[in-house]
C-alpha cells in the first residue's frame, strides 16, 4: 500500500521536469527569434552598436546608390535642358531648301565632259646612231610608228645602215595592225627593199607585243615576187639601273628561203646580231646612249660573203639618241 504513492509522486515528479523543460526551450527560442530586430532597434538607436547582417547592409545600400543615381541624373538632365533651350523656348525648326540653295550647290559646269580621243598617234625614233668598226665609220636608223586607235593601227617601220658614205641596206614598211589581246597584234601589209641589190617588193605578215616579263618581241614574214622568203625575229628588253639610266639588249634573228647573191644572202640561218645600248633618259621623250653590237653571217650566207673578200663578224661602236613624238 506504500508503494503506489511512491510511484505516483514520481510520476508527477516526471511530468513537472518535462513541462519545465518546454517552457523553457519555447522561452529561448522565442527570445532567438527577436534577437535580430533588437540588434537593428540598438544599431539604429546607437550608429556604435555593431556590424549590421550582410543583406540589410547590402539592401541599405543598394538603396542609398539608387536615389543618390536618381538624384544625379535628375540634375543633369535639368542641367542639359536648361543649357539647351531656355524654358518656354521651342527649338528652332531646320529651314526648307530654297532654290537658291540647291543652285549654289549644284553650280553650272559650263563644259561638258570628253572622252579621250580614239585616234592617237606615236613615232618613235629608237635607233639614230653614228657607228665605228674595223675603221670605218657609219650611220643606222631603226624608225617605228603608228596612227589610229586602241584595236585597228595604222603601223610604219624603216631600218638601214651607211657605212664609208655609202648606203648598204634600206627598207620602209606599211601594215595594218589589229589587236589580237591586250598585248599582241597581228599585222600585215608591205615592205620595199631599196638596198641591198635591186629595189625589191614583197607581203609581210607577222605578229609583235609584249611577252611575259615584259619583253618586245616581233616576228614577219616576207614574200617576194620572185619566190624569195624572208624570216626576221627581234627581241629587246630594258633593264632598269635607276629610274632614269637604262640597258637595252637587243636579237636580230634573220632566216631565207633560198640563195641570194644579188643581196649577199643564202638559204637557212643567214644572220644574227646582238646588241647593247646604255641610255640615260633626260626625258621619257629623249635619251642619248652608247653601246656595241656585234653581227655574224652563218652558213651559206657567211660562204657568200668569203667569196666577195668580206668579213663574216663585225663589231660597231655605237653612240646615238632616242626620241620620241
Amino acid at each position: 500500500m506504500k508503494a503506489m504513492p511512491t510511484k505516483s509522486a514520481a510520476l508527477v515528479l516526471a511530468l513537472q521536469m518535462a513541462l519545465a523543460s518546454t517552457a523553457q526551450a519555447q522561452h529561448h527560442g522565442h527570445h532567438g527569434h527577436h534577437a535580430p530586430e533588437e540588434a537593428k532597434s540598438s544599431s539604429q538607436s546607437d550608429p556604435h552598436a555593431g556590424h549590421e547582417p550582410p543583406k540589410q547592409a547590402a539592401a541599405d545600400g543598394h538603396h542609398d546608390h539608387n536615389q543618390h543615381d536618381h538624384a544625379t541624373m535628375q540634375h543633369a538632365d535639368h542641367a542639359a535642358m536648361g543649357h539647351a533651350t531656355p524654358a518656354g523656348q521651342p527649338r528652332e525648326p531646320i529651314p526648307p531648301v530654297t532654290d537658291a540653295d540647291r543652285a549654289a550647290a549644284f553650280p553650272d559646269i559650263g563644259h561638258s565632259m570628253e572622252h579621250a580621243s580614239s585616234f592617237n598617234t606615236f613615232l618613235l625614233f629608237d635607233r639614230l646612231e653614228a657607228t665605228r668598226g674595223d675603221g670605218i665609220d657609219g650611220q643606222a636608223w631603226e624608225v617605228t610608228g603608228w596612227a589610229g586607235g586602241d584595236i585597228n593601227r595604222l603601223w610604219l617601220r624603216s631600218e638601214g645602215e651607211r657605212e664609208g658614205g655609202r648606203t648598204e641596206s634600206a627598207d620602209i614598211e606599211l601594215l595594218y595592225g589589229r589587236s589580237i589581246s591586250p598585248w599582241w597584234d597581228v599585222v600585215t601589209g608591205i615592205r620595199h627593199e631599196t638596198r641591198p641589190g635591186p629595189s625589191r617588193t614583197a607581203a609581210a605578215f607577222g605578229i609583235q607585243g609584249l611577252a611575259p616579263y615584259m619583253f618586245e618581241i616581233s616576228a614577219t614574214a616576207y614574200l617576194a615576187e620572185s619566190g624569195h622568203s624572208r624570216l626576221a625575229l627581234e627581241a629587246e628588253y630594258d633593264v632598269l639601273l635607276t629610274n632614269r639610266l637604262i640597258l637595252q639588249p637587243v636579237v636580230e634573228v634573220e632566216f631565207n628561203g633560198k640563195d641570194d647573191p644579188t643581196r649577199e644572202v643564202g638559204s637557212g640561218l643567214s644572220r644574227t646580231e646582238f646588241g647593247m645600248r646604255l641610255r640615260y633618259e633626260i626625258s621619257r621623250r629623249f635619251a642619248p646612249y652608247i653601246g656595241v653590237v656585234r653581227e655574224r653571217a652563218w652558213g651559206n650566207t657567211a660562204d657568200i660573203r668569203r667569196s666577195h673578200a668580206e668579213s663574216t663578224n663585225d663589231t660597231r661602236a655605237v653612240a646615238g639618241i632616242r626620241i620620241w613624238f
